[in-house]
């Protein structure tokens, strides 16, 4: 079970990394609150035909007494996840986008440390080495040598601490809430804060949406609904220490992306970080692998 919660959150990954280019191309005409506002209604609209999809399986679990509500508990995600999108959002008006990747992704660290001084959690050795690597690995994936610091980068890392409070916020409710409905009210709250924000300081226009309508399609259906629905349902089977790790490759995937459909061209520096990332990764699941067998 714990592999297929991996493959889950890889998967996730991978759909965030490739969202990368449609927010890219997505935000030519657009502002980022009024694309944040369009692709969260589409994803909301797809979590919902899921919801209604799934109503089967979910009175089987109320007649078994197993079922437990995810509205709730998805306010609170959603809640989150405005701030940490959001601030992300802003800082990248005062930074680059690689120091924002690379900031953000200290979750990788952060994840872990509070797991452990908060939740009590045990972090394996193999945990940190794996965590090590992958920090060092996007240091030269996404800054390039860069280590000036600025105010964006100060917002940055608040969104960082957001994207942690979130992951270790659906770590507590994941393995009993109902999936679907935490996805669902956390993308409605997304999305009406998205909107909002739209209304007061942008100026949203229907044709420009239209004319962006693959970038919101793949950014809402794709990352806001299915990829996030799956790290809700990948992370009931994994760790937060690992999950954060796993979800951590969404800056591999986007930087492959943007080389593959961009054509933005990827340093020989580069390629090495990835591989650290990549090593990271392996050394985690080695890990893991090696102590449930010496647990049998």
């Amino acid at each position: 079970m714990q592999m297929r919660g991996n493959i889950m959150l890889l998967t996730a990954a991978f759909i965030w990394g490739t969202t990368f280019v449609a927010q890219m191309t997505g935000m030519d005409e657009l502002g980022p609150f009024s694309y944040a506002g369009a692709r969260f209604f589409l994803g909301f609209l797809f979590l919902i035909g899921l919801w209604l999809a799934t109503r089967g399986q979910r009175e089987q679990r109320k007649k078994a007494g197993t079922y437990i509500s995810g509205w709730k508990a998805g306010i609170g995600a959603g809640g989150i996840m405005f701030l940490a999108s959001s601030t992300q959002q802003v800082a990248m008006l005062y930074t680059t986008a690689g120091k924002t990747a690379f900031i953000t992704a200290l979750y990788i660290v952060l994840v872990p440390l509070a797991a452990y001084f908060l939740l009590r959690q045990r972090i394996h050795a193999w945990n940190w080495a794996g965590a090590a690597l992958a920090v060092v690995g996007l240091y030269f994936l996404s800054i390039h040598g860069s280590i000036s610091l600025n105010a964006g980068d100060a917002i940055v890392f608040s969104s960082a601490l957001f994207w942690t409070a979130h992951i270790l916020f659906i770590d507590h409710f994941a393995a009993t809430a109902d999936a679907v409905e935490i996805s669902a009210m956390q993308i409605f709250v997304c999305m009406a804060g998205s909107l909002i924000a739209a209304f007061l300081v942008e100026a949203p226009a229907i044709q420009p949406m239209l004319d962006s309508w693959f970038s919101i399609f793949y950014g809402g259906v794709m990352s806001a609904g299915v990829a996030f629905t799956l790290q809700i349902v990948g992370q009931k089977y994994t760790r937060p220490a690992t999950a954060s790790l796993l979800m951590s490759f969404e800056a591999v995937f986007g930087a492959v992306s943007s080389w593959i459909i961009l054509g933005e061209v990827m340093s020989g520096v580069q390629i090495l970080g990835c591989a650290l990332m990549f090593g990271g990764i392996l050394i985690t699941q080695l890990g893991s692998c090696f102590s449930r067998r010496q647990a049998v």
